[in-house]
């Protein structure tokens, strides 16, 4: 039987951090000729134990997966995360789900990874319960980026508060929102600036405004303008995220997209009348134009 290399965490971001980690089993995989498993959960852990504070995801499990695949892992599994599963004591994570469910032969994990019930278990322990049971254990140190650990954490936080540069650093890509195309008011067809509304599939979303912005659908890639916010001229107060995908034309109902962002050309305004709306809505189109000719 070939040996089992993995690579555990929640691996929400897929940050620098995370990519050092699966690419270190991805490599020692290799080198012993082994098979390579990224091991993750769904939903992430503390929406199941802390659900009255729930933290806002980075991305979906299933981008999350794209990503992690893409490093290179020969497989990824999801563990359904359950106030059961949580409920497992350290030893018992080990022995039947490192060893009865994974048969690992190696094992890299972050320096700050835990596991168990109250997460007892820290990467000492996990160290202790390898050598019982006949796996070795890999701590893999943190990654700095711009002089700070990152962590994602550190990620949500700039993503939220709109400092989307700091967090593409420690992402090592750009922020993107990745969601499916919905049916909306169809304003912006009747202003003559047709929009895919978009239903995030994650929580960690950039603060209201209007972007310059990639659109990424299907194996092609689009410039546009991404609104993010409420519709207040029309005094609407629920946010909505909406594209305008330049010279686009199709109809993409039910499909998935992907906005990268570029750069953030102004906050949101209420407008006196619909023609100031449309002439603001000109500007903006001109100037995303220009910025992602620029970007190519």
């Amino acid at each position: 039987m070939r040996k089992t290399v993995a690579a555990i965490g929640i691996f929400d971001g897929v940050h620098l951090g995370h990519r050092k980690i699966i690419r270190a089993a991805v490599r020692a995989a290799k080198r012993n000729r082994g098979r390579s498993v990224v091991i993750t959960f769904d939903p992430h852990p503390l929406k199941v134990l802390r659900p009255h504070k729930p933290i806002p995801s980075i991305m979906s499990t299933a981008h999350r997966v794209r990503l992690i695949c893409g490093l290179g892992a020969g497989a990824c599994s999801v563990i359904r995360f359950t106030r059961k599963f949580s409920h497992l004591k350290p030893r018992d994570f080990v022995r039947k789900i490192l060893v009865g469910k994974f048969r690992v032969s190696q094992l890299f994990v972050g320096a700050d990874f835990v596991f168990g019930k109250d997460n007892a278990g820290d990467t000492a322990l996990l160290k202790r319960l390898g050598r019982e049971y006949g796996f070795k254990v890999t701590v893999v140190p943190m990654v700095k980026a711009g002089g700070r650990i990152v962590s994602s954490t550190a990620i949500r936080n700039l993503i939220v508060t709109g400092k989307l540069k700091e967090a593409s650093r420690m992402l090592g890509r750009p922020v993107t929102v990745f969601g499916t195309v919905v049916s909306g008011s169809r304003r912006g067809r009747l202003l003559g600036y047709p929009t895919a509304n978009i239903d995030p599939h994650h929580e960690a979303i950039p603060p209201s405004g209007v972007y310059a912005v990639r659109v990424r659908f299907g194996s092609k890639r689009f410039a546009g303008a991404l609104f993010i916010g409420p519709r207040s001229t029309f005094g609407e107060k629920e946010p909505v995220i909406e594209a305008h995908i330049f010279d686009f034309r199709s109809m993409i109902y039910g499909e998935d997209i992907e906005v990268t962002f570029v750069k953030r050309l102004r906050g949101v305004k209420k407008f006196a009348s619909r023609e100031r709306l449309v002439e603001e809505i000109r500007k903006d189109d001109a100037k995303a134009r220009r910025i992602l000719s620029r970007e190519r």
